[in-house]
């Protein structure tokens, strides 16, 4: 198991809602447990030699799985609003090859409005919006993966 397919699991189980995860091979044994806080704790114990393990031994704390955050971005563009991806996935501007799509440039969007579907382990997340504005430009490419907190929107409020 790499890094990437822990890291999805770890954002798997937080969204989840489950306490407790435990998955064990003949190579390692790694709990998840998420605590009243929303942390997640991953402790990893390898059983067997691994040539190349990028895996912490002790316990790691991960920020709990929110939906898609909305930050300012620096410089030139400080009067927009970024919506920022909140899960690792793949992006998608709309729901099947054959529909429209969910925005285009120049769309005016209210909170609530479905942005995009991110695909995250065969599950298809639709990403709402949490504000009002138009969408002024669109910063993935349809199909193209993403990574936690990555911008996806510029969007502006006025």
């Amino acid at each position: 198991m790499d890094l990437k397919e822990i890291q999805n699991l770890i954002k798997f189980v937080a969204k989840s809602g489950t306490s407790e995860v435990k998955l064990e091979t003949d190579d390692f044994k790694i709990t998840i447990k998420t605590g009243p806080t929303g942390n997640t704790t991953v402790q990893q114990l390898v059983t067997a030699p691994v040539a190349h393990s990028p895996l912490p031994t002790a316990p790691t704390e991960v920020p709990q799985v929110q939906e898609a955050s909305v930050s300012e971005p620096p410089a030139e563009d400080s009067k927009y609003i970024t919506v920022k991806s909140p899960i690792i996935g793949t992006f998608y501007r709309r729901p099947s090859p054959d529909k429209p799509l969910f925005v285009e440039v120049g769309q005016s969007i209210s909170d609530g409005d479905v942005l995009c579907v991110i695909e995250a382990m065969k599950l298809f997340n639709e990403i709402e919006s949490e504000i009002t504005g138009t969408i002024v430009k669109i910063l993935v490419d349809d199909s193209s993966p993403v990574e936690f907190d990555q911008p996806l929107f510029l969007v502006d409020p006025s």
